[in-house]
């Protein structure tokens, strides 16, 4: 079964659950500004133990929802368009990094923090009210992931590195809905696969 074009206009197969998350996107300039600013942290003694993230599956997740069974979508997908429609257009740009406990590294944002924010609140009640069950309220702190340490690791030179950085600033005009697929092979190392299945403009 096939389900609704991505946005190179190809269909996208939709099993029965699919593991989807809401987030706004960077633009391919924002992704090559942090690219560059990525690079050098590769060479940083420890990165090899690191997982890190591929540009693919760079955003700034607005809600995650887990995997929701197909008779939700259509509810979910009218309700993620209203939260959309209801929530202007904003600037963010791409600034410094962080940590979150010595397992994952992330760059951060700057801008329009309000905004996204409040997106990321509307597009979990969305959630919650076409059913999916979603985890209790939860501090939003916007980050994008850059990698992750399967055991605690000291990340103080990786966000040292990254505190000078500040990207382009960028118009953020879409909430995104994306589906990961969990990678199957057992391959060290591999990725999820991410997919953009539905995406709704800011304002109107």
């Amino acid at each position: 079964m096939s389900g609704p074009a991505n946005s190179a206009g190809s269909p996208v197969d939709t099993p029965r659950a699919q593991r989807l998350f809401a987030a706004v996107l960077p633009p391919g300039a924002a992704a090559d500004e942090l690219a560059a600013a990525v690079a050098p942290l590769h060479r940083l003694p420890g990165a090899g133990e690191l997982r890190w993230t591929g540009r693919a599956g760079w955003h700034f997740t607005s809600a995650f929802f887990g995997h929701v069974e197909e008779e939700l979508l259509p509810g979910l997908y009218e309700r993620l368009e209203r939260a959309a429609h209801r929530t202007g257009r904003f600037e963010l740009r791409l600034r410094g990094g962080g940590r979150f406990d010595g397992r994952a590294l992330w760059a951060g944002a700057a801008g329009g923090l309000d905004t996204l924010r409040l997106l990321a609140d509307r597009a979990g009640a969305a959630a919650r009210r076409a059913g999916v069950p979603m985890e209790g309220h939860r501090s939003y702190v916007p980050h994008l992931t850059l990698a992750r340490s399967r055991v605690p690791a000291d990340l103080t030179p990786y966000t040292a590195a990254l505190e000078g950085f500040e990207g382009t600033p960028w118009e953020a005009g879409e909430l995104a809905l994306v589906r990961s697929n969990l990678p199957v092979s057992g391959v060290p190392g591999e990725q999820p696969r991410y997919e953009v299945v539905r995406g709704w403009p800011l304002g109107r």
